[in-house]
């Protein structure tokens, strides 16, 4: 956005006021939407960080680029008893966000328009920030980065994103084709969504912008043409330049938020059986190349999406794979927050009740790519977790209780060989967050 202008940040803003996004019904929610609330519950962020188990309560989270409020309600809804503020350069946006909001049972959701810019002037400061699909209209991303850290408390974390310039690249093609014909030169309305559309349609489906771009079953939805083809504004970023912009603005990176969906090894037909010198050279590479690598081989992301923080001057905590036999005994285990609803609870006794396995993944779908699935008398073992968190002692209890002998041998099941099985069982469910662990203090 080189030509950033005050014109086109006033295009920007009429084409929110004339189309707030997303366009969600108000009473519309994302309340049965596992996916959305895991990304937006900050003890996700916080956890992969910091490797400990916050309380949503007291916290203040800002929607930094609110929108019609739809990802602040998810917010409000992720994370109970935290104060939630947006903010927006549309009015109309903003207008829409507080009537969601109300709607929905959170009427102490504050909402103001003022640009990420102005947010000192609020005079708070923010344990999380939520940046979704705002920071690629900024003239440097750096700016806006640095805007929220001035805000942002020593410990809080930001979420933000970019649009992938290599995953967008044939939608980029396309504005420029239409800013030729001069459907950028104003606010995009009906007559420039219909010359897009009657323009796309008429292409044979070889054309490579038509096979890359077009969605035939989208082509009635208005949004669909606003936010790709007539975006005002937009512009596509690579991972070199996302963490340029980190860098410029004195933040680190904590992990991308679909961090499952950027694993190098699963490009590769048998991951343990890599090419000599892609194994050799793997442990080797920082984040920043192995994603960099990972976007040039397999561009498949429409969004640099991506948690960063303030830099820790402390040691960070070790991860669960490098922690002590003394760590595992006196370790707690929690369940994830969005699992610990009456739905998942009640869908895990029936997998008890009839002995056939529950399908964990079903609910949390980001961090796994293929069904998780538990034994029944495993799921069993966990169920007091939807009560409240457990010391892995008493689980390993609980293991004895479910499975005193062998299946095979029919020996008793030794305390020393329940407490191996349990803490087998809770480290391959903490790799996909379902469950979170903490060292004991």
């Amino acid at each position: 956005m080189d030509n950033y202008t005050p014109e086109l940040r006033e295009k920007i803003r009429q084409q929110f006021d004339t189309g707030p996004y997303p366009r969600q019904p108000v009473e519309a929610s994302p309340k049965n939407d596992y996916d959305s609330l895991f990304i937006h519950n900050i003890v996700t962020a916080f956890y992969l960080r910091d490797k400990k188990v916050i309380t949503p309560e007291n916290k203040v989270i800002l929607d930094a680029g609110c929108g019609s409020g739809y990802k602040a309600l998810a917010l409000a809804i992720a994370n109970p008893g935290a104060r939630i503020i947006g903010i927006d350069l549309s009015q109309e946006s903003v207008k829409l966000a507080k009537q969601r909001l109300d709607y929905h049972g959170f009427p102490n959701a504050e909402f103001y328009v003022m640009p990420i810019e102005d947010l000192p002037s609020l005079g708070l400061k923010f344990d999380y920030i939520n940046n979704d699909e705002v920071l690629y209209l900024f003239p440097d991303p750096a700016m806006g980065l640095k805007a929220m850290k001035a805000v942002l408390k020593p410990e809080g974390i930001i979420r933000s994103n970019l649009h992938s310039f290599l995953g967008r690249y044939y939608y980029y093609r396309a504005q420029d084709i239409f800013k030729m014909m001069g459907l950028m030169d104003d606010n995009p309305g009906e007559l420039e969504i219909s010359i897009v559309r009657d323009t796309m349609k008429a292409l044979k489906d070889g054309v490579d912008i038509k096979r890359s771009t077009w969605q035939e079953q989208e082509q009635d939805n208005p949004e669909y043409y606003m936010m790709n083809y007539l975006f005002q504004g937009d512009k596509g970023y690579t991972i070199p330049q996302m963490f340029a912009a980190l860098r410029a603005a004195d933040l680190e990176f904590v992990s991308m938020v679909n961090w499952r969906g950027w694993q190098l090894q699963d490009l590769f037909i048998n991951p343990e059986d890599l090419p000599a010198f892609m194994a050799m050279s793997l442990p080797e590479l920082s984040p920043e190349e192995e994603l960099h690598l990972f976007e040039l081989l397999h561009p498949c992301h429409r969004l640099l999406d991506f948690w960063c923080a303030d830099p820790k001057t402390e040691e960070s905590t070790p991860s669960v794979s490098e922690w002590t036999e003394a760590d595992w005994q006196n370790a707690w285990v929690e369940l994830h927050p969005q699992l610990q609803t009456p739905q998942v609870r009640e869908d895990l006794l029936e997998s008890i009740a009839n002995r056939l396995p529950f399908q964990i993944s079903q609910y949390i779908t980001l961090t796994s790519l293929r069904p998780i699935g538990l034994e029944s008398s495993l799921a069993a073992c966990l169920l007091p977790l939807w009560e409240r968190r457990q010391s892995i002692k008493s689980l390993t209890e609980r293991w004895i209780q479910i499975r005193p002998v062998d299946p095979v041998t029919l020996e008793p099941v030794t305390e020393i060989i329940a407490f191996e099985q349990v803490k087998s069982l809770v480290r391959d469910m903490e790799a996909f967050l379902y469950l979170l662990l903490e060292r004991s203090a």
